[in-house]
């Protein structure tokens, strides 16, 4: 096996930059037996027009002007944006995220297009709603206006004001073990099966809405995954759930003490512009540092399997 990161990294990166230029049961933030409010299938940007895709598709087009001008305008980082949109409304301003600027550049647009939302850096529930409210002007509904920045919708709020660079493109669904997963989610996947010495096997994969009614919608939408750990020994686990950590998803290990579910990995992909608000609220979890579920107690994950916070596009570039 080829290094990970000889292996995979330069070929990715350098399509980065040019873009710039299933069974297990999974769980929500409620438990998969009891999923509370923040759990809901009303996120995703996932079925959309076919003449304007706001899924981060590879064909969804370059992200900066084609007539010029692009010099007279101030740009923003897109995956500092998402990340940060899927932190704060659940977990409140996080100043240490890196995303303040593109915030603070997205909350002006918003308010420019009439939206009632204040210009502040911070992605809160009312930026969301705001955001949220921009993907339904736009036609989108349901787990298309997550609320969410997606390529589409960002590139088309950002006409004659800002530039995107660094878009997220979560691209088409494809399968990984027979489970629907996003390009993007399949690529993390893969690299992360690169830094181990056994397979990685996906039992419930994405877009799998009312597929298992314990896993509370947190699979309704892109980037949501279950893994078994079934064959796997104590440190193999751990090991799994640190190299797909490493990658960028917020990984823990549950186990059935936790609840009604069999030993496995459950994953969220960070920065995945299609996840669901469950999912999204996941996320805003394990940055803090806690588990995800109803309890939000701290993440049980040992020391030496424990990465810093990350997202697919920063690998990708370190």
């Amino acid at each position: 096996m080829l290094p990970h990161a000889s292996r995979t990294k330069g070929p990715w990166l350098a399509l980065l930059l040019l873009s710039a230029c299933g069974s297990t049961a999974g769980d929500d933030l409620a438990p998969d037996a009891s999923a509370d409010a923040a759990a809901t299938s009303d996120a995703g940007e996932v079925a959309r027009d076919a003449s304007a895709p706001d899924d981060g598709g590879w064909d969804a087009g370059p992200l900066v002007p084609e007539d010029g001008g692009v010099d007279a305008l101030p740009t923003i980082l897109m995956d500092r944006l998402v990340v940060q949109s899927q932190v704060e409304p659940f977990r409140g301003d996080q100043p240490s995220l890196p995303g303040d600027a593109a915030v603070e550049r997205v909350q002006q647009a918003l308010a420019d297009e009439g939206f009632d939302v204040t210009v502040d850096g911070w992605f809160g529930n009312e930026t969301a709603a705001a955001y949220s409210g921009w993907q339904e002007r736009l036609g989108y509904s349901g787990l298309d206006a997550n609320g969410i920045p997606g390529p589409t919708s960002l590139r088309a709020l950002g006409e004659g004001r800002f530039i995107v660079e660094r878009p997220v493109m979560v691209g088409g669904r494809t399968t990984h073990s027979g489970s629907t997963v996003n390009q993007r989610t399949r690529d993390m996947l893969d690299e992360a099966r690169s830094m181990l010495d056994h397979d990685i096997r996906v039992t419930q994969g994405s877009y799998n809405a009312g597929g298992v009614a314990a896993s509370a919608g947190t699979h309704d939408g892109g980037g949501s995954v279950d893994v078994s750990v079934r064959d796997l020994s104590t440190t193999q686990r751990w090991e799994t759930v640190r190299a797909m950590r490493r990658v960028g998803f917020a990984a823990w290990l549950r186990t059935a003490s936790q609840g009604p579910w069999p030993d496995h990995i459950h994953a969220i992909a960070v920065g995945d512009t299609d996840l669901s608000s469950g999912a999204r609220n996941q996320v805003a979890d394990y940055y803090v540092g806690r588990n995800g579920l109803a309890s939000h107690a701290g993440d049980n994950t040992p020391a030496a399997y424990q990465v810093p916070f990350t997202w697919w596009e920063k690998y990708l570039r370190e």
